[in-house]
């Protein structure tokens, strides 16, 4: 059994999918909306909340987005140091919402990008810390974090497999053994044909970790396919409105959509179910209703010898009547009674 505790939250094998509603930047500068998008969490079955505690200079140089011309740039309104400005999570409304969530029966996450935020998370009880993809190839962080003796959720986004390795090296020499790793396809939104979720059971088996998936595609199929081959934890971006302005809400879940993919991922725990093929009792009246025994083809004197073309294998199934495997062991048997056209062939008969 693999399992680690997040507060007091058992995940891993035998427990239900941990479902994180990411609310990132989509609290759009107000912390009365992001108080609502924690009610609204709450309401639909998540298990966690998170934020993202970065300042725009400690996560950003200005002047190295401003020389580099690329793709993405181009779908934001403002610069790329403006954008991360305004989607500051205020340090000081931590303690705040983090109290807030609590309350509410949430976990309050956020992933830290820079140590003042490490400390300002461990100092609050966070119950796990989440690290980004774009920081995995950052020890020096992985380290500091992995000290704080915390569960750490590490998001695999646009890494290799020797990029990972060394991460977890770096995460276990200082003790950090409570490690999720998340599947994750760094892009907004990304794409069915990238999402390789086997890539993620992959990782669990390779690395004996427990894993999950960071996802970013539209709907609940990627979800719910990561759930059916092991997930253990499901991040998806999370909104009320995806038509607001700001660089989240496109891509992130509505309250419907997020609702709808959390009442299916518990249903899909249930079809799961175990390893074990067992007889429920609700088959019970289908297996007289549609398996077959032996029965008499025609009227037969006692005394007679059994004859194949006595036999009829024939629904529904009797009570101790002999099932059709042991058709050639009753033929040329004597019954012992007389028998009847439709009557079953037990041992008592024959």
């Amino acid at each position: 059994m693999k399992r680690t505790k997040i507060g007091e939250q058992w995940v891993g094998d035998g427990e239900p999918v941990y479902i994180i509603a990411e609310i990132g930047s989509n609290f759009d500068g107000s912390m009365e909306r992001a108080k609502m998008l924690i009610d609204l969490a709450k309401d639909c079955g998540a298990d966690a909340v998170k934020f993202q505690c970065f300042t725009a200079d400690k996560i950003i140089s200005k002047e190295g987005f401003d020389r580099l011309k690329i793709g993405f740039q181009a779908k934001w309104e403002k610069s790329v140091y403006e954008t991360y400005k305004n989607a500051e999570f205020p340090r000081e409304w931590h303690d705040k919402l983090f109290h807030y969530a609590t309350k509410k029966g949430l976990h309050f996450l956020s992933s830290p990008y820079d140590k003042e935020a490490v400390d300002i998370l461990d100092k609050l009880g966070v119950p796990a810390f989440k690290i980004g993809s774009g920081d995995i190839t950052w020890h020096d962080m992985l380290r500091y974090i992995a000290k704080k003796g915390k569960p750490i959720i590490l998001s695999t986004g646009a890494s290799t497999i020797a990029e990972i390795d060394e991460a977890l090296k770096v995460i276990r020499s200082e003790g950090g053994n409570d490690i999720i790793l998340l599947q994750c396809v760094t892009n907004y939104p990304s794409y069915f044909e990238y999402a390789n979720i086997r890539a993620m059971k992959a990782m669990g088996e390779l690395f004996d970790v427990l894993v999950g998936h960071s996802d970013h595609t539209p709907g609940i199929i990627v979800p719910l396919g990561a759930a059916s081959l092991g997930a253990y934890v499901i991040e998806k971006h999370f909104t009320d409105d995806k038509t607001r302005t700001g660089p989240d809400h496109p891509f992130a879940m509505d309250a419907k959509e997020f609702k709808e993919m959390v009442d299916s991922i518990r249903a899909l725990e249930k079809a799961l179910g175990s390893p074990l093929k067992d007889l429920y009792e609700e088959e019970k009246e289908t297996v007289t209703l549609q398996r077959r025994c032996l029965r008499a083809a025609k009227d037969i004197p006692k005394g007679s010898k059994i004859t194949e073309d006595m036999i009829d294998v024939l629904r529904p199934l009797a009570k101790d009547a002999l099932e059709p495997k042991y058709k050639e062991t009753v033929i040329g048997r004597e019954v012992k009674v007389d028998m009847k056209k439709g009557d079953p062939f037990t041992l008592e008969k024959i």
